[in-house]
């Protein structure tokens, strides 16, 4: 994982670790890697991977469990819904970035259109067959 200056590393591995959880690659009810794990791959220091795992568990997205470690939660409308929140996100700076370039709306709709096409064959491996 590459990481930039832009805000602190903890809170873009929260982003990380939220894009884990929302596609599938931490499944609900799934037990987590551990901190040291997760830290010695990501090339962080284990305090850092902590911050972060304990603000997924603030936002209910992990658990933990005495002994046993920590477990995607298994609210899968808690995970649409920040799902739902990533997209948004996503949206919004794609509207900025057009707007910025002075693009009319139905260029930036025809451009996505074209793009989601493009990308069609990279993401029929999403749980929801990625084309709709």
């Amino acid at each position: 994982m590459q990481f930039d200056n832009s805000s602190p590393i903890w809170t873009q591995l929260v982003a990380e670790f939220s894009r884990r959880i929302v596609t599938g690659d931490w499944a609900p009810g799934e037990k987590m890697p551990g901190v040291r794990e997760l830290a010695a791959d990501l090339g962080v220091n284990p305090n850092t991977a902590q911050r972060a795992l304990a603000e997924l568990e603030r936002r209910g997205l992990c658990r933990s469990e005495r002994a046993t470690g920590r477990f995607v939660t298994d609210d899968t409308a808690l995970i649409d819904s920040v799902r739902a929140d990533l997209a948004t996100g996503a949206a919004d700076e794609f509207i900025a970035r057009v707007r910025g370039l002075r693009m009319a709306h139905e260029q930036a709709r025809a451009l996505i259109d074209t793009r989601w096409e493009s990308h069609e064959h990279h993401t029929t491996d999403l749980p929801d067959g990625g084309g709709d």
